[in-house]
């Protein structure tokens, strides 16, 4: 089918569905939807008579979904006969309209899966020398990345062997608006692999962390706080920064994002102040690709907690801390203590406002409710503690 798509119709409903008919007996489903790029973006998803089968936004223009294996972004399994839907959002539609082109096949057989990379295991730097507070250790990890189930260009064991290079003990895998990379999760060697999906629209991303099936990202914000643990993403982050309406804010935030490129800019600190005065931070490099965003680890979020597998609960208790990298300069909780490590000359900033000069590189000192930070004498923002 060949269509179009005005600017009157995107503010009408920025969702469409286009229906079409899935015979009896079908094993496969191959959609390929073309558009002049240059001119505008219209996101590409898969509805089913049974709901949700996949979207991978505007990173593809072609998706196939059989009973053995979907591609990326979208989820395998019985092909149902009846209506199914080609999910478009009108992302970016210019003044003039947008020309665009369906094909969509039908087959009764399954065409050959395509070959996976072999992954070789990377290794992993030595841990950071951090004492335990009784059973609970000190983890390092990372709250936002993508694979190829949405606009990331590495799979999920590509990604995990970069983190683990990294020095990371566990990451969070928040591919947009799918669930699809969840089964390839706990097979990742070396490191501990978080189900999460980046519940993203054109008013603001946030992150559902867990294993609590799809959320719908067609529905009220307020109904996303409601599958799990929940954080807004980059929430002054350009065109995608946090406008979406919410009455119950989440205690949960990505205030340390590899965007935040002049740390010396206090505007995300601010922001978590007025948000609510108990947040919870993470950081999140939101890594795509090599030398886009942050690589895995930038920033860091370590997390207090028994094993990696455990941290959503830590972080529910607040028992969180941001770096700006697995090796640099660090502050953490140890019971009634904060430990300064790598952190010789720079400021440490109290709840209060009181600052003092770190003197040495594996420091303590007393801790007191609150978050605090460590600055440099330029203000520059090195390390958060919750």
């Amino acid at each position: 089918m060949r269509s179009r798509w005005t600017l009157d119709d995107r503010l009408e409903r920025i969702l469409r569905e286009v229906p079409f008919e899935v015979p009896a007996g079908t094993a496969a489903v191959t959609v390929k939807l073309r558009y002049d790029r240059s001119q505008g973006v219209l996101d590409l998803g898969c509805g089913s008579p049974y709901g949700f089968r996949g979207w991978s936004g505007g990173a593809r223009d072609e998706y196939t979904v059989t009973r053995e294996w979907a591609t990326p972004g979208y989820l395998p399994g019985e092909i149902e006969p009846g209506v199914w839907q080609v999910w478009l959002r009108l992302h970016r539609i210019p003044p003039g309209g947008l020309d665009f082109e369906l094909d969509i096949t039908t087959s009764a057989e399954v065409p050959a899966r395509p070959a996976d990379p072999v992954v070789p295991t990377a290794e992993r730097p030595p841990a950071r020398d951090i004492p335990a507070v009784g059973a609970l250790r000190w983890w390092a990890g990372d709250f936002h990345a993508h694979t190829v189930h949405s606009d990331g260009s590495l799979t999920v064991p590509q990604l995990a062997q970069l983190a683990r290079s990294r020095g990371l003990d566990f990451l969070a895998v928040t591919d947009h608006n799918t669930v699809s990379h969840h089964p390839e999760l706990p097979l990742a060697d070396g490191i501990t692999l978080l189900p999460g999906q980046e519940v993203t629209t054109d008013r603001g991303h946030a992150n559902v962390f867990g294993d609590v099936g799809w959320v719908d990202f067609r529905q009220d914000a307020d109904s996303w706080t409601e599958r799990g643990l929940m954080s807004i993403n980059h929430p002054l982050g350009g065109d995608c920064a946090w406008l979406q309406p919410i009455k119950n804010r989440p205690q949960v935030a990505e205030v340390w994002h590899s965007g935040w490129w002049d740390r010396r800019w206090g505007a995300p600190l601010a922001w978590a102040e007025a948000w609510r005065d108990d947040v919870i931070p993470i950081g999140g490099s939101d890594f795509h690709r090599d030398g886009s965003d942050g690589l895995p680890g930038a920033p860091t979020t370590w997390v207090l907690a028994e094993d990696p597998t455990l941290v959503f609960d830590a972080v529910r208790q607040g028992r969180t801390a941001i770096s700006a990298g697995p090796d640099a300069p660090l502050l953490l909780r140890l019971g009634d203590e904060l430990l300064a490590l790598d952190a010789d000359g720079l400021v440490l900033v109290r709840p209060d406002g009181f600052r003092q000069v770190i003197r040495g590189e594996r420091v303590l000192l007393s801790g007191g409710a609150g978050t605090h930070r460590l600055e440099t004498h330029e203000n520059e923002v090195m390390a958060l503690c919750a």
